[in-house]
């Protein structure tokens, strides 16, 4: 009797069996395939099986190399024997996944999967040629005991200098099966010694269960409070990033990515560490808030401006919806292991990550109510992902997306809170708006050149205030600072002293403080005294103690300065590079333009180009009932035509009662068998699916070649149902 194939066992499937099949691994019906060969070929192919094993736990993981352990064909029970009973339902699991078929009573693997899982699985040798006696191991010499021990848990190799030479111990495994020869110089534990000295277990450790999330229980109240402030706080965090590079444009590497010289003033004027301020600017790089330019200029898009006007309910939630599908790493950013990666990179990318990020959401949205270690967190992600291609960055995945679940508001205090919840769940209403505080359109300036605002701002008084006043302190209220600094870069950008001064009287709720009101004055009268030329570069300016403090600065001289008239100097810098020097060390300088005016920079620039929105790799989406019940009458179809019949099956009918027939199922999904003659005269049966008729072609999909294909009415000699 031959042994049974995998083709065979899925096409005694029943359609409910392949179903559930499909959509257990929906790249199996991605495209679908012609027939149940071509279905098996991509089972069992290397890509298509890693997916599949990549959704399997490490207890699931366990069972199946215990299977590898076993010679096909192997029982369910043989196989719970070397494991646990617990296996029972993996083991149904896997018949479902097509991981395992059926031969008889018996269960096989197909041959790719045993190549996946190598040679040595769980560590164990491969199987004796010879029959093994079982009961001579405790007969052995205690120095041949030593051996079996050392070889018993893997690997299951061992080196010796020559087989015929070898040590009393080695030569008395060797003489009794316990030990097979490799090579020359290499033995080999069979895999039923290796076995029986585990005590007739293929795993030391079974990791049965889920390893138990553990934490520190919290209340409702105090997780939405704390989760609520990050929500606010991260909103304006995005905006300050845009408004922020609109007016200190960064310029990208050469590389690729945010410098980190830009990445750390950003932080600067965030307040906020750098690693945070990563994370801010790549997800408002995801979500196409800002873009790098052809020339390399990193600034806000116009989807900014529409994304800033909307409901903050819905600003978070295309926020996190980015931030959920990104296949990008931000905690890869700057890490001090390895060598240095920028933010906004192309080196950010791990395919993984989206499913590692859902995976943790999962688990913290499992322990509701208290806030899980990170220990047990990362425990419990490695036992539902114990895979090579994750391990490596499981556990630092973990714990990023922990932190960034905090800064984003989905955690507060590191529970899951309400607004994370409904997010995760997909409500429509996540309550946010309701949640947080109240939008406020005044400031109330204090006496020490600072100023309050009492809740968030509307976007216009923010956005003004922000070209002439530092953020200082951050959180229910935002603290404001008037310094020079901040004054000169309102100049910069076009208002006039009086221009900020009546801003701030209408704005306030409190009177402007006379000795701000001096300072607004001062750096007007300086602003633009100072004036620096886009010509390589030249200074003027009509007062002679400025051009004779700038000549007499030592702290200058590495812009070699030279007077060519008594109100003009000329330097060897670039105009934007003196510009920053001359204002780093205290002076108020302005840009001149060609004609000799002073150039106002523009309080807002916007990118030309579009962001280009980020997409995950490769993701195979779950199939739909329609094409469910496509992949199946395909898959059915393609086995009734491959099998061969003699030239007399074939449809034979007339003209008229071709085109009646082909009219009458044109679109209905039903598939017909047809006679078709080739150029040489050969008649074969087709069967099809008809689409239309046109100009004396029917257009239908073949099911031969998996494709809509023409077929010339004239040449069709019969019509069947199939």
């Amino acid at each position: 009797m031959s042994t049974p194939t995998f083709a065979d066992e899925l096409r005694a499937r029943s359609d409910e069996g392949l179903s559930k099949l499909f959509r257990l691994r929906p790249d199996l019906i991605t495209p679908i395939p012609a027939d149940m060969v071509a279905l098996a070929s991509r089972a069992t192919s290397a890509p298509s099986l890693l997916r599949a094993i990549e959704g399997l736990n490490q207890w699931e993981i366990q069972v199946l190399e215990a299977a590898a352990a076993s010679s096909d064909p192997f029982s369910v029970k043989d196989l719970i024997k070397i494991t646990d009973k617990a296996a029972e339902k993996v083991i149904e699991k896997f018949i479902e996944l097509a991981l395992f078929y059926r031969d008889g009573g018996h269960l096989r693997l197909p041959r790719a999967l045993r190549d996946l899982l190598g040679s040595f699985p769980a560590g164990l040798g491969g199987g004796s040629a010879t029959k093994v006696d079982l009961k001579v191991i405790n007969q052995a010499p205690p120095q041949a005991k030593l051996v079996l021990e050392k070889l018993a848990w893997g690997p299951p190799r061992g080196s010796i200098s020559d087989p015929k030479k070898s040590g009393s111990a080695v030569q008395w495994l060797l003489d009794n099966n316990l030990l097979m020869i490799v090579d020359s110089q290499t033995v080999e534990l069979p895999r039923e010694v290796g076995i029986f000295l585990r005590g007739g277990k293929v795993h030391k450790k079974q990791f049965i269960d889920q390893p138990k999330i553990t934490g520190d229980e919290k209340t409702k109240k105090e997780i939405d409070r704390a989760a609520i402030a990050s929500i606010s706080n991260f909103l304006r965090w995005v905006e300050e990033l845009a408004n922020y590079w609109s007016e200190e444009t960064p310029t990208a590497l050469q590389s690729g990515g945010l410098g980190v010289r830009d990445l750390k003033k950003l932080s600067e004027h965030l307040g906020m560490d750098e690693s945070c301020a990563a994370f801010v600017a790549e997800v408002a790089y995801q979500a196409g808030l800002v873009v790098i330019e052809p020339d390399g200029k990193i600034l806000p898009t116009s989807t900014f401006d529409l994304w800033e006007n909307k409901e903050s309910e819905d600003k978070w939630r295309d926020l996190l919806s980015t931030w959920k599908a990104t296949q990008r790493v931000a905690g890869f950013i700057g890490r001090s292991d390895s060598r240095n990666v920028n933010a906004l990179s192309s080196e950010l990318d791990r395919s993984n990550s989206p499913f590692i990020r859902s995976l943790t959401l999962e688990l913290i949205a499992a322990s509701k109510g208290i806030s899980p270690s990170l220990e047990s967190l990362q425990a419990a992600a490695l036992w539902r992902y114990p895979h090579r291609r994750g391990v490596s960055i499981t556990e630092e995945m973990v714990k990023w997306t922990v932190r960034e679940c905090e800064w984003l508001g989905i955690t507060g205090g590191g529970s899951l809170s309400t607004f994370g919840e409904r997010f995760l769940n997909g409500e429509k209403s996540l309550k946010v708006n309701e949640s947080l505080p109240p939008i406020v359109d005044h400031i109330l300036i204090q006496g020490d050149n600072t100023a309050i605002a009492p809740g968030p701002l509307t976007i216009e008084v923010a956005r003004h205030l922000s070209t002439f006043a530092d953020i200082e302190s951050r959180g229910g209220a935002t603290v404001y600072r008037f310094n020079e600094s901040s004054i000169r870069r309102g100049l910069d950008h076009g208002h006039t002293a009086e221009e900020i001064k009546s801003f701030l009287a209408t704005t306030s709720k409190t009177p402007v403080p006379q000795p701000l009101e001096y300072l607004i004055s001062d750096v007007a009268k300086k602003h633009g005294l100072l004036r620096v030329g886009f010509a390589h570069s030249y200074l003027r300016c009509e007062e002679p103690a400025t051009i004779s403090a700038l000549l007499n600065d030592k702290r200058l001289d590495h812009l070699n300065l030279r007077q060519i008239a008594p109100q003009v100097l000329i330097s060897d810098a670039q105009s934007l590079e003196t510009l920053e020097e001359l204002r780093s060390f205290g002076y108020f300088p302005a840009i001149e333009s060609a004609q000799g005016s002073v150039v106002n920079a523009p309080i807002r620039i916007r990118a030309k180009s579009r962001a280009r929105l980020q997409k995950p790799i490769s993701m195979v989406t779950d199939p739909s009932q329609e094409i469910l019940e496509a992949a199946i009458r395909t898959l059915r179809t393609g086995e009734r035509v491959s099998v061969k019949r003699p030239t007399a099956n074939v449809p034979r009918s007339t003209a008229n009662e071709t085109m009646e027939l082909l009219q009458e199922y044109i679109g209905r999904g039903v598939s017909l068998q047809i006679g078709y003659a080739d150029t040489n005269g050969g008649v074969s049966l087709r069967i099809i699916d008809p689409l239309s008729i046109s100009y004396g072609t029917l257009i239908a999909k073949d099911y031969a070649t998996n494709g809509i294909t023409p077929f010339k009415i004239a040449r069709i000699t019969g019509v069947t149902t199939a």
